[in-house]
């Protein structure tokens, strides 16, 4: 533990690791982010490799949140792994890590939305469906979610510039969003626009899902499962919507435990950041049958050069 002053001049208790400590969780979370970036970045390249997946919207979709998966667990355990080498980054860095960052998390729940509407219209609206959902639209749709975000994080950049001090931007803070985009304002328009936007993915999720429910017993089986892909978009945004409360957690922990802080703060990142980049890969890696099966062919194809290799 140690003492700091900020530029407000008021002192502020700054509780940092021994060495030791700090090494193990930081191996902990690489050990975690190349397994899993591992993992979806052999999805990505399964996906680039054949043509079944380029042209299916809903491949396209799900790739889309893999790769936000893989851009929001580089980006958290870089951070993370600077914060304890360093503990403060330069403001101006930080802003250009949090511009990418801020749009990925924003990313995540929209493309999820869209994906349940995808499953409604192939249940619901089977002969619409490939008028409705083409590969054109995804990206369209993608390039949307990106803009969405973008602007979000645009509209508190340029507040932040022009309230904040050339000092500031220049100065060094433990970068996280309500360090470098301080205004109140921003924080109630943030907090504001987060429910707007879970309110409505969650009307979508909901609207969808009861939809299938009573879709046409001549499409049961495809319709169930529909359904629990559905209900597994339910549990993603439910982890989704943990990035929101991230601070709230730490808080509530740390005032039960306060001896703890140091390891709470730690298990609920990794709890929140980390571990939920592993459901994209459940959903479709391991319960898709088109996907499973190139997976296999994937690995058999390692196999079999290792194999070679050996001998």
């Amino acid at each position: 533990m140690s003492l700091s002053n900020t530029d407000r001049n008021v002192t502020a208790v700054v509780y940092r690791d021994s060495l030791n400590i700090a090494i193990i969780k930081n191996v902990i979370t690489v050990v975690l982010c190349i397994s899993i970036n591992y993992v979806n970045g052999v999805l990505v390249h399964t996906f680039r490799k054949h043509q079944v997946f380029n042209m299916n919207p809903r491949y396209i979709l799900y790739i889309h949140l893999v790769i936000n998966d893989i851009i929001l667990l580089t980006l958290f355990t870089l951070i993370q792994v600077l914060c304890y080498i360093v503990f403060t980054l330069n403001v101006s860095f930080c802003i250009f890590l949090l511009m990418i960052s801020i749009p990925a998390t924003l990313n995540n729940p929209v493309t999820l939305a869209v994906m349940a509407v995808e499953c409604y219209i192939a249940i619901c609206f089977p002969l619409r469906h490939t008028q409705i959902c083409t590969v054109k639209k995804a990206y369209v749709v993608i390039g949307l979610t990106w803009v969405i975000g973008t602007m979000s994080i645009l509209t508190d950049l340029f507040f932040t510039l022009a309230t904040e001090s050339l000092e500031f931007l220049h100065s060094r803070v433990f970068c996280l969003p309500r360090n470098v985009f301080r205004h109140p304002s921003l924080a109630e328009k943030n907090n504001i626009s987060n429910i707007v936007l879970m309110v409505i993915v969650w009307i979508i999720l909901f609207y969808t899902y009861f939809r299938i429910l009573f879709a046409a017993k001549a499409a049961a089986a495809d319709a169930k499962k529909a359904r629990n892909t559905v209900l597994l978009h339910g549990f993603q945004l439910i982890l989704c919507m943990l990035t929101f409360i991230h601070d709230l957690m730490t808080e509530g922990l740390t005032y039960l435990f306060p001896r703890g802080i140091l390891d709470i703060r730690f298990t609920v990142s990794v709890l929140i950041h980390v571990l939920p980049r592993l459901i994209s890969p459940v959903i479709y890696g391991l319960r898709d049958k088109t996907f499973r099966k190139y997976l296999q062919r994937y690995r058999h194809m390692l196999v079999d050069r290792e194999y070679h290799i050996s001998n």
